[in-house]
């Protein structure tokens, strides 16, 4: 059975001011090719298939064109599951209608996961859809008191495949979260911590060992492509860059083979955006000069960092004359505060949980402590924020 495995779409995506709905309607179209090419058995999507609750319409029209053409045009079901950055409902909404045609769409953690079942000459293959859900979600589910983080919440959800599953059989976990083995994950800054109460790493992180006997876990919320503890237990990375930290990042589609119980292979098929996402450096005057602009893409989106050391006149507005889709500028060797304008207290905010960002915040207006009380209290009052969110 052929499995193409993709997760992260973050259709709607704000990018530095700047929507990608023209980006990703253009990888879209790439994977819809692909599809019509090589005949999948099934499109695996893996949580955050919006960028968040409440999408663009825009967002809606183009997940809606490409969804019909992959069901409808190409008669290729579809397994999608609900991310962090998912509203469960809206995405879940009319999926009974629509799973006759073979689109399957699970929003909202259910008392009994929800299984697939497809089938192909070595006979079934088990597909079980765990959307994300916060271990808040999970107790008032599934009923044990004593999942406190995403751990103990993924624990309590395999509990509930295995006490019906046949191991002797194929079976596929779809699922999303923050996945650790052994090797330290790559990671990117357009990826939202799990918990409002820890950055991204903390207490949000499930062992990939609790997987020991899928054939097969398809992962998304990381957005490199990547395995976590084990090859059959992988990230496929997002469609596209959402961050000058992924800019080193290859995108691709992964592509799961599965043949009898115990036999698969996966590989990569890389992905062609329609701009690239760059980082360049060097003296204002030699990136405008036409003789090293055209030499690249000058349609790319760009982190410029400057070198020059003496005044620059309105550098901003020279580059994106240049290049009309430069993104965000550093002066390279001046002081960080004067050259973007935001105080230097903010460093790091990207990679800080909101947690952690008031507490700095707390400390440095009001001189006191943030003491374990403090940090509880605001725990619970935002993670009763996000869950109304979801639910909204």
């Amino acid at each position: 059975m052929k499995i193409f495995h993709t997760g992260d779409w973050h259709i709607g995506k704000l990018v530095n001011q700047v929507y990608m709905t023209e980006d990703q309607a253009y990888i879209l179209e790439q994977l819809v090719e692909l599809i019509a090419a090589e005949k999948p058995d099934v499109l695996i999507i893996a949580g955050d298939v919006y960028d968040r609750a409440i999408p663009p319409v825009e967002a809606i029209e183009l997940l809606d064109r490409t969804l019909s053409r992959i069901v409808l045009d190409l008669n290729t079901p579809v397994l999608m599951v609900a991310g962090n950055h998912d509203s469960p409902d809206r995405l879940g909404f009319g999926s009974g209608i629509l799973e006759a045609r073979g689109l399957h769409i699970e929003g909202r953690l259910r008392p009994q996961i929800r299984r697939v079942t497809l089938r192909d000459a070595h006979g079934p293959v088990h597909f079980y859809l765990a959307p994300f859900a916060h271990p808040a979600e999970v107790r008032d589910v599934l009923g044990p008191a004593e999942v406190r983080d995403q751990n103990a919440a993924m624990q309590a959800i395999l509990g509930q495949i295995q006490a019906e599953w046949n191991p002797a059989q194929r079976n596929v976990l779809v699922t999303h979260g923050f996945v650790r083995g052994l090797e330290e994950p790559e990671l990117s800054e357009s990826e939202k911590p799990l918990s409002y109460g820890e950055a991204l790493g903390g207490i949000e992180y499930v062992d990939a060992a609790l997987f020991d006997g899928f054939d097969y876990v398809a992962l998304g919320h990381l957005h490199g492509p990547q395995r976590a503890g084990s090859d059959r237990i992988r990230y496929s990375g997002s469609l596209l860059k959402y961050s000058f930290s992924e800019v080193k990042q290859n995108k691709s589609l992964t592509v799961v083979t599965l043949g009898p119980k115990g036999d698969w292979q996966a590989e990569l098929r890389p992905l062609q955006p329609l701009r690239d996402m760059r980082r360049i450096k060097g003296e204002l005057a030699k990136l405008l000069d036409p003789a090293v602009s055209e030499a690249a893409n000058r349609q790319d989106y760009l982190h410029v960092t400057l070198t020059d050391t003496g005044e620059l006149w309105e550098p901003a507005n020279q580059l994106r004359a240049v290049y009309p889709n430069f993104m965000s500028l550093e002066l390279a060797g001046r002081d960080k505060a004067s050259a973007t304008g935001k105080n230097a207290a903010t460093d790091g905010y990207k990679t800080k949980s909101k947690l952690e960002q008031f507490g700095e915040f707390y400390t440095a207006i009001s001189g006191n402590v943030f003491d374990e009380p403090r940090r509880s209290l605001l725990q619970e009052v935002l993670q009763e924020i996000e869950h109304s969110e979801r639910s909204a």
